[in-house]
This record gives structure tokens, sequence and C-alpha cells, in this order.
């Protein structure tokens, strides 16, 4: 068996296309959708992400805003900026780019953020509203991959789901969207993480493997069910001293073992990464249309 592959980059075209028609009707109504990003320090992957949010957001025709601030910027400072940007009409979605540096609370920071505003999803408001099954903020890059599963036609219902990792980034959030009473759900989600016992026992049961630990090619061959669906979260360095860089990103799966039991896997990258700043337009999106909603004549 050779697996099917799960095309991130077709995906998410699919979903920036959707949203052209909703964004030229907010432009009719006199908004434009508004994002900005804070940036704090100079870690080159946040940098590269962040410009390649806000290329997204001037392809889309979108108002981009990006926020840089050296890392030795104090917390209030930045608790400042964000509540500027809460009374920002122009500004529609805020995302405080993570990580932060060390001194800060980057819980305090997230509770700063208008939950109306939260693209990220990250507020404990709108986790909240997910948990209940009424979140239309849900975080991106879960989001990304129930896109993902729906334009394959991969329906979780009733099936078998391990998702290995707990982060309340990728892991938690993924297992309560599939485990919802909903359309693209209804599975029977297992949550296992790096202190889970005979773990190549929990993933070979999967129907779908959502692997979101962030060890590089820690899923072998061997612990997939043939079969089974693979989707591969994670993005690591790995040395490689044959490419021009010095390294090859890898996922979390030994994709080359993988592919020849799965049924359908995403490959590393080009898969599940490329969707999260496909969801986050969505969100933005989103935020525009619930404010143009209920904002005051």
């Amino acid at each position: 068996m050779s697996a099917q592959l799960i095309e991130g980059k077709i995906v998410a075209r699919s979903v920036k296309k959707a949203l052209k028609p909703r964004i030229a009707a907010l432009k009719e109504a006199g908004l434009t959708p508004g994002l900005a990003t804070v940036l704090v320090g100079n870690d080159p992957a946040s940098e590269t992400y962040v410009n390649s949010k806000a290329r997204t957001c001037e392809k889309l025709g979108m108002y981009s805003e990006v926020v840089r601030k050296e890392a030795s910027i104090a917390q209030q400072e930045l608790v400042s900026i964000v509540r500027s940007l809460n009374e920002n009409e122009r500004i529609h979605g805020i995302l405080v780019q993570s990580p932060l540096p060390s001194h800060m609370d980057e819980l305090a920071v997230t509770l700063t953020i208008d939950p109306a505003k939260d693209v990220d999803g990250f507020h404990p408001y709108n986790v909240g509203m997910m948990l209940i099954g009424r979140g239309d903020l849900l975080p991106c890059t879960p989001h990304g991959i129930i896109k993902l599963l729906e334009h394959y036609a991969i329906d979780p219902s009733g099936k078998e789901v391990v998702v290995v990792g707990r982060s309340n980034i990728v892991g938690k959030p993924v297992a309560a969207l599939l485990m919802q009473k909903a359309r693209m759900a209804n599975a029977t989600v297992t949550v296992a993480h790096s202190r889970s016992r005979n773990l190549p026992d929990i993933t070979r049961r999967a129907d779908i493997l959502i692997a979101a630990i962030g060890k590089p090619e820690v899923i072998g061959g061997d612990m997939i069910k043939s079969g089974a669906v693979v989707i591969d979260v994670g993005v690591n360095r790995v040395g490689d001293d044959t490419t021009d860089k010095g390294y090859r990103l890898v996922g979390d799966v030994c994709f080359e073992e993988c592919c020849q039991r799965a049924s359908y896997i995403t490959p590393v990258p080009g898969g599940v990464g490329v969707m999260t700043i496909a969801m986050l337009m969505e969100n933005t999106v989103t935020a525009a249309e619930r404010y143009l909603k209920f904002r005051p004549d």
C-alpha cells in the first residue's frame, strides 16, 4: 500500500478562495477585515510566520498591521498595546505571536485580548465555547485538521481517533472538536502522550492517528495499523549536512515507513502547517462579520 497524500496547499487554497466573496461583501458594506499581529523579539521562525500572515492578508485584500517590539519589552507595555488594539476599529483580529520571552506571563497577555478579536482561539472564553460546541473562533491548527479531513471526505464519525500530544494549542482542542456531537466529529477519541504506557499498542488502534507530540519521527510504521489515516502536525528540524541549510524538516511521523501502511498521510512540510494561516484568515473574516452585525449604527 502507498498512502494518498493529504495536500494542505490544495485545501488552504480552497479555504482562501471561499473567503474572497465574504471579504468582498464586507468591503461593500464599508468594512475591510483587519488583522494585527504582535511580534516580541527576533525569533527567526516567528518572523517568517508573521511575514507570511501579512502577505496572505495582502493577497486577500485584507488590512494587516504588524507591531514589532524588542524582547526586553515590559509585560505591562505589551498589555497596553493589546488593549489599544482591542479599541482599534480597523482591527478585527489580534494575534500575539508565541513564544513570548521568558519574563512574560503568556496567559495574562492572552486574557487581555478581547475574546471577539481572539483569532487564535486561545482565550478561555473561546475555549469554553468550543467545548460546548458553540465556538466560532476555533484554534487554527485543530480547525485546519478538520478541514483537511473534510476536503478528503474522511468522516471521523464512529471511528477511533488517537491524538498523540496534549498541548493546549493542538492536542486538547483537536480532541475536543472530534468528540463533539456534530458534523465531521462524533469520533471515539483517545489522547496519548509522553507518559502513556505501551504507546504503540494505543496508536495501532487508531483509524485516524494525529501526531502532535513535537518529537522527530517518533511514530514508526510499526505503530500504525494498515489503512489508517495519519495526520502529522509536527515540524522538527534535524541535522542534515547534505542540505544548504544544514538541516531538514521532518514530522513526528516517520513518513517513509508510515506511507507504506497508511491509506492517507500528510507530508511535512506541505500538510497541516499551511492550514494554520488559512484558518487564521477565516477567523479574522468571521470576527469582522460578527463586528459588522453587532456594531452600533
